[in-house]
């Protein structure tokens, strides 16, 4: 496949799907499924009946912000003049030529579309604040890449993604299965939360150079390298106390999270400027992992 051959020119269907999966980027997705699972498994695990149907309208919800946020972020940074062809990152289909910019942009616009309806489904389901957390996470998944100042051209994106892929889907989640638990919930948005910050953390300092050359003021960008490696220490830590926090809280169960501690310290020396694009692409990838692994052993804790 060219990197110059757009996608209407695509000889074989296979190829076109290959391209709006590697569009919406795969690797990311379960920082959005994360923490609607914990959410619901908390709420489970105190004695609320699932609700399956919510689940699934809240995990399809999650992850159609979360295509709509990425392919919106692809063209929006191709038109900025942000991706260039010398980009080290995992490959954007509209910079390298795969994909028109008008068809990525109608695939962003059509995923927000999706999850509107499903939206007011658990508008219904779960009252005001769903409505006010739906209206903020739309607005906010639009916001992170448009607009004249970016989120993600500043730095509080990894704000911005502790608050909606952390704190926001767990408690919003939490409470649609009918849980009660709101301390508990912000705790477990935060565990899962801050390694989903990491990942765009590294994501910004493995693009340091191109987005200091382009003007884009991340956190990355604001640290340099040395404060960068502190601020993903913590992200990736600061998990591991707060589940002991949690445990204390009467949950002794999530003290199971201290098993991803091994992995969580075995990331902290790759975060390195000498270990190349391709090296940290890959810490990109297994920080999501390990995001995975906390949302995991916190849902098994719930119910020990």
């Amino acid at each position: 496949m060219k990197a110059d051959r757009p996608l209407g020119l695509l000889s074989h269907p296979g190829q076109s799907l290959l391209v709006w999966w590697t569009a919406i980027r795969p690797r990311t997705l379960s920082i959005a499924a994360t923490p609607v699972v914990l959410g619901s498994t908390l709420a489970w695990a105190d004695g609320a009946t699932p609700v399956w149907p919510v689940l699934l309208a809240t995990l399809a919800c999650a992850l159609l912000i979360q295509v709509g946020t990425n392919l919106h972020n692809d063209v929006a940074d191709f038109e900025r003049g942000t991706d260039r062809p010398d980009r080290v990152g995992p490959l954007r289909v509209t910079a390298a030529g795969w994909v028109q910019p008008a068809s990525v942009r109608m695939a962003a616009r059509a995923s927000f579309g999706l999850a509107l309806p499903l939206g007011l489904y658990l508008v219904v389901q779960g009252g005001w604040p769903i409505l006010l957390a739906g209206l903020a996470s739309l607005a906010a998944g639009w916001s992170y890449s448009g607009g004249a100042r970016p989120i993600s051209h500043t730095g509080w994106g990894e704000v911005f993604v502790l608050v909606f892929f952390g704190l926001v889907a767990v408690a919003g989640s939490h409470l649609l299965q009918q849980g009660d638990a709101w301390v508990d919930a912000l705790l477990g948005g935060a565990i899962v939360g801050l390694p989903a910050a990491a990942v765009l953390l590294v994501n910004n300092f493995r693009d340091l150079e191109n987005d200091l050359r382009s003007g884009r003021a991340t956190l990355a960008a604001r640290l340099g390298d040395a404060g960068s490696q502190r601020a993903y220490a913590l992200m990736v830590l600061l998990p591991i106390a707060l589940a002991g926090g949690l445990a204390m809280h009467g949950r002794p169960g999530v003290l199971l999270a201290v098993l991803a501690a091994p992995y969580a310290c075995s990331l902290l020396p790759r975060l390195q400027r000498s270990a190349g694009g391709a090296a940290l692409n890959a810490l990109l990838g297994a920080t999501a992992r390990l995001g995975l692994m906390m949302g995991v052993l916190l849902s098994v804790g719930f119910f020990l």
